[in-house]
């Protein structure tokens, strides 16, 4: 598991700077006095987590962090195959947006905003690793643990399935670094080519185009598998 992003943080505005700036993550009480933590305890809809985070409601912004933490942390992985580095990108992401989050405008927006500010400090990332490219990382392992396999499961089948994700996985590694970041946000994320486009700057048909050659030369490169 990623590394949990910690607690406190000023009110949303605040002019304090530097990364390691902490976070809120308190859990409080929901509106119907029920901790945000606990099973039973009512969810308040996006927009208005969103909106409470927005006038400094720590409790909400804390369920926010809990909505996104894993999926900014896998994008984050996917894209630089460094826990440690995943995990930096995920604590910036948060920070930037607690001190950003009084100038969104439209609350409703925020998927795609806190999508853009995790994809800016991976991007920062990679462009650091290209002017240093003799600093080490931690290269790990991005495909789920396989499913332990039962007595009815061929032994033979379950191996050529672990070898073909594991296949997939380093062709996407080695696709540009546009092609493979529309890809992720598309293929492992769900975005839509127009939230990409948001997302990145880039334009819809861009985008199209750059998920279209990542199909293509991962099929190339899936081709023994078939």
């Amino acid at each position: 598991a990623h590394r949990p992003v910690t607690a406190q943080a000023p009110h949303p505005g605040s002019t304090q700077t530097g990364s390691s700036q902490a976070i809120p993550t308190e859990t409080g009480q929901t509106a119907t006095g029920q901790t945000a933590t606990g099973q039973t305890a009512t969810r308040l809809d996006e927009t208005t987590l969103v909106a409470r985070a927005q006038d400094g409601d720590l409790d909400s912004f804390g369920q926010l962090v809990d909505l996104y933490s894993g999926p900014l942390f896998r994008l984050a992985l996917r894209m630089l195959d460094d826990r440690a580095q995943s995990e930096d990108v995920l604590q910036d992401t948060f920070v930037q947006v607690w001190r950003r989050l009084h100038l969104l405008d439209q609350p409703a927006a925020f998927p795609k905003w806190i999508y853009q500010i995790a994809t800016r400090q991976t991007l920062n990332v990679l462009r650091t690793r290209r002017r240093h490219p003799d600093e080490a990382i931690d290269p790990i392992e991005l495909t789920r643990q396989p499913t332990p396999p039962t007595q009815d499961d061929d032994p033979s089948s379950v191996v050529e399935g672990q070898e073909m994700a594991s296949a997939l996985q380093h062709l996407e590694s080695e696709l540009p670094t546009d092609l493979r970041l529309a890809w992720v946000l598309h293929t492992h994320h769900q975005r839509t080519y127009a939230e990409i486009a948001l997302i990145t700057g880039a334009s819809e048909p861009t985008v199209r185009g750059r998920i279209a050659r990542a199909r293509k030369r991962l099929a190339e490169g899936m081709t023994p598998w078939r």
